[in-house]
């Protein structure tokens, strides 16, 4: 028999993840089965979500927008139950992922595992305890942003050099002068003189200043 690949519904909850992981979540997913069904619930009538329209493209993922009906109530949060209970009595799934912090889902989760399903959750530090541990497996988003290295964080060495060879040789016609004035009898090579026979030398020419 060949090998099974885990078919897996991915419910993403908008109102309570940024569209930013997004890049790092989904390949995360890849590792663990096959992202069958993705679906993202919120309200994407509302500006706080236009940012989710590239990437629902970009994915194929399938939005599923909910009104905020009432005040104080989450109609996606709702939304996502129902769709995940119909997905479930297809039997056509081995797992579910649900991407979201809010503790909500507690519930849903614990159903899903009494059929004998995976839960994979994803969400923030900040999930509460009830909802990590509802899940067969938790991920904390955080730690999948320590993966992928910050662009800010990546130095070019060789440019790290230049920039000290510049700084060098920078100071090159300030320490001739000051070993003119104050020191005559002891000419070095200012390229390679060191910090603090530099700093004595700038030391003397502020002292001898009027």
């Amino acid at each position: 028999m060949g090998h099974h690949e885990p078919r897996l519904a991915v419910l993403i909850d908008a109102d309570n993840v940024s569209y930013k992981v997004l890049d790092i979540l989904l390949p995360e997913i890849a590792k663990i089965g096959n992202a069958a069904v993705k679906r993202v619930y919120g309200d994407f009538t509302s500006s706080a979500h236009a940012c989710w329209k590239e990437k629902l493209q970009k994915y194929a993922l399938k939005p599923v927008s909910q009104f905020a009906y009432t005040v104080g109530k989450n109609a996606s949060d709702s939304a996502l139950i129902i769709d995940a209970m119909d997905l479930l009595y297809t039997k056509h799934f081995d797992g579910f992922c649900i991407v979201s912090s809010d503790s909500d889902f507690t519930g849903l989760a614990v159903r899903i595992r009494e059929e004998g399903l995976k839960v994979y959750g994803f969400g923030q530090e900040k999930t509460p305890e009830a909802f990590r541990n509802a899940c067969s497996r938790f991920i904390f988003i955080e730690q999948l942003k320590d993966i992928v290295p910050e662009k800010s964080a990546l130095v070019d060495d060789s440019e790290l050099r230049k920039t000290e060879e510049k700084q060098k040789l920078a100071n090159v016609p300030v320490v001739k002068q000051l070993q003119k004035k104050e020191l005559p009898e002891k000419q070095v090579d200012p390229a390679s003189q060191p910090g603090e026979e530099l700093y004595e030398l700038i030391g003397k020419a502020i002292q001898s200043v009027p």
